[in-house]
């Protein structure tokens, strides 16, 4: 068994990217999942969405499966490191590629290769921004959302990236 299946214990590296970073590489990439080429919703966007419609669109903030909508879990964007920093990838935007949380998890510590996955082309943040743009909108709009420090820290994340996007 050790010779088929040895254990090599991974190194344990913090993730160093700020929710601005996380912003870039959405931006750079289109806010399209790298892995399938869907289009990603800024999530800030299904927060607003569980606020307004609360049954139809439910979330919980650890992202309970019974208790989250799945859209959650299919259409947020998250950063990914396409070479495991367990696997000596660095932990830069050089690494990182927006995709859903939903591949983010399955693909976990595994290679592309290994999964038999690939690269997507970037998206054209023309075409689709992520509903980045009316987030920003819709906040400034709505004073009483920007009181709030979840929607008040990616308000200014947001305004931010775009500015420096353009």
């Amino acid at each position: 068994m050790r010779c088929t299946y040895p254990f090599t214990r991974p190194t344990v590296a913090g993730r160093k990217y700020t929710e601005s970073d996380a912003l870039r590489i959405f931006i750079r990439d289109g806010f399209v999942d790298r892995y399938s080429g869907r289009r990603l919703v800024f999530s800030p966007v299904l927060r607003l969405l569980s606020r307004l419609l609360p049954e139809e669109f439910p979330f919980h903030p650890n992202w309970k499966m019974d208790a989250c909508h799945i859209a959650y879990w299919e259409l947020s964007p998250t950063l990914d490191h396409v070479v495991p920093v367990t696997l000596g990838g660095a932990d830069n935007a050089t690494n990182w590629v927006c995709t859903s949380m939903l591949r983010n998890s399955v693909k976990a510590n595994w290679t592309l290769e290994a999964l038999g996955w690939h690269l997507v082309p970037l998206g054209d943040l023309h075409q689709w921004d992520g509903l980045l743009q009316w987030f920003v909108t819709y906040v400034e709009g709505h004073q009483e959302l920007a009181q709030e420090p979840y929607f008040r820290r990616w308000h200014r994340a947001a305004r931010s990236a775009w500015q420096q996007a353009l």
